[in-house]
């Protein structure tokens, strides 16, 4: 069960499982953001420290609204905006709700959030109901995965949703929202 598709990938994230799938410029490993047992495990597969915290990927603002102060703020148009465009995927650290479990923000304050327009993300999103877990399909420090055969290759026991990236050639950058700085 290397490769699967759409609604494997939406069935096996809904039962607390790790998945890995396309993104904009790599590959990336996610399941339910709600589900510490799940997150705990693609923390393990990683190798990556719970302190580092992670992004989640939505498939509209509708999706995140309830996870992070996004309206009425200084900087809410920016970040808005910046969403729009299917060119230039941008991640953002925004304040994060009470609804954030900590696992996901590594203990911060902040949650790193992108709205997607990969069309097999978008749609695995659309599917699953809500933002999933999204970080990059490599052991951590190593570098991001970019073809499915790697990601096999890497992570055997995790199954990959089938689809493209989109052919950007560096992940997204990540801003931080109140600072309006960049952080990668």
């Amino acid at each position: 069960m290397n490769q699967i598709n759409l609604s494997e990938a939406t069935r096996l994230i809904q039962a607390g499982e790790v998945i890995a799938y396309p993104t904009e410029a790599v590959y990336g490993l996610g399941c339910d953001p709600f589900d510490e047992s799940a997150f705990n495990r693609l923390l393990d597969l990683k190798q990556r420290p719970l302190e580092k915290g992670v992004i989640l990927i939505a498939a509209n603002v509708a999706q995140i609204r309830d996870l992070a102060l996004i309206f009425d703020q200084a900087w809410s148009d920016l970040v808005l905006k910046s969403w729009e465009s299917a060119y230039s995927p941008t991640t953002w650290v925004l304040p994060a709700t009470p609804k954030v479990p900590t696992w996901i923000t590594g203990g911060r304050k902040t949650v790193a959030i992108r709205v997607t327009h990969h069309p097999e993300v978008k749609a695995l999103c659309e599917a699953f109901g809500g933002a999933i877990v999204s970080t990059s399909a490599n052991l951590s420090g190593q570098p991001p995965i970019k073809t499915t055969a790697d990601c096999i290759a890497c992570f055997p026991q995790i199954p990959v949703m089938q689809g493209q990236l989109s052919g950007l050639a560096e992940p997204s950058q990540i801003w931080d929202a109140q600072k309006q700085v960049r952080l990668r």
